[in-house]
């Protein structure tokens, strides 16, 4: 068996390789502090070799928790966690903005030999107590592969719209910031990542056709982008592999165009951004989908080494 599982019943899964280091912890119990925007998420994350990869309530942004699904502008509600941006007045302190994430249950929590996965039912809630979505999503652990020193996690998320209304999704920049399109799918990573280095398939400049300090694949687009970084206190590198499934880029099938939100300074932090330059909508009883993965890695992985690694998983 290469990994084993655990469930403290209301709290947390804990999933766990062969080795018994804790690949990751996925929390359901909901967080004491509203305005961080109660939601399940993933944290710690770690390689096989026991190395964290993921930041938790970082004093930069305390609303930022390892591995998390969020929308920072969502109808005028934040369901991100922190200050809201607000146009002509930048960020602003705005509880009454921020929604949270219920969770309802689990509908699958199956475990074989080498792969977990769990279903789970939510509904996004926005301030006031009203019910403006139902989320299906679906956590995969998978791929332990002890020689090349990786696992890989998915995760898929259909949402429905049970508002009376359209629901805008957008984020700080649709509000007027330029290149601040976080939102989706988010990882933030340890302290000791930041100023680690990011890549892509190829070498591409940055959106606007500059380098920028935000980095040159801020705001670009992408099957995959790899960030990897060398911890504090161990002798030890790490890589992070995003990649979108196959229809996340297709126009005939995507509700919209995904771009990448990635720093990796001043903070180390990967987003998929569903709405990065404009706002889509989601009319009453639509739904939309999107699938992701994420490989976890002991060392510094190159291009070569990252492109042949994702050719052999099949979604």
């Amino acid at each position: 068996m290469t990994i084993q599982v655990t469930h403290t019943l209301g709290e947390r899964i804990a999933v766990r390789s062969s080795g018994g280091v804790e690949l990751l912890s996925y929390v359901y119990k909901p967080d004491p502090d509203a305005f961080e925007a109660r939601k399940p998420y993933i944290h710690p994350l770690r390689t096989l070799a026991g190395n964290q990869v993921s930041g938790y309530r970082p004093n930069d942004h305390r609303w930022h928790k390892g591995l998390q699904m969020t929308a920072s502008h969502l109808s005028g509600q934040n369901f991100w966690g922190g200050n809201c941006y607000v146009p002509g007045e930048g960020y602003q302190r705005l509880p009454e903005r921020i929604g949270s994430m219920r969770h309802d249950g689990f509908s699958v929590l199956d475990t074989a030999d080498d792969r977990f996965t769990l279903a789970e039912d939510l509904t996004w809630v926005e301030n006031g107590g009203q019910e403006w979505a139902r989320e299906q999503r679906t956590v995969t652990v998978h791929s332990v592969d002890e020689q090349a020193g990786s696992w890989a996690l998915d995760w898929s998320i259909s949402l429905t719209n049970i508002h009376s209304e359209p629901l805008r999704f957008g984020s700080p920049t649709t509000a007027g910031r330029e290149m601040a399109g976080y939102t989706g799918l988010q990882w933030r990573g340890p302290r000791d990542f930041t100023g680690g280095a990011i890549f892509g398939p190829e070498d591409l400049p940055s959106a606007d056709g500059t380098d920028t300090d935000t980095g040159p694949l801020m705001g670009t687009q992408g099957p995959w982008l790899a960030f990897t970084a060398e911890h504090d206190d161990i002798d030890a590198h790490s890589t992070l592999v995003f990649a979108h499934a196959p229809e996340n880029l297709d126009p005939a099938t995507a509700i919209h165009p995904s771009h990448w939100f990635v720093r990796s300074e001043p903070i180390p932090t990967v987003a998929f951004s569903w709405a990065f330059f404009e706002e889509f909508e989601l009319a009453p009883g639509a739904s939309f989908a999107y699938r992701y993965r994420i490989v976890v890695a002991d060392g510094a992985w190159d291009r070569d080494r990252v492109a042949t690694h994702l050719k052999g998983l099949t979604w």
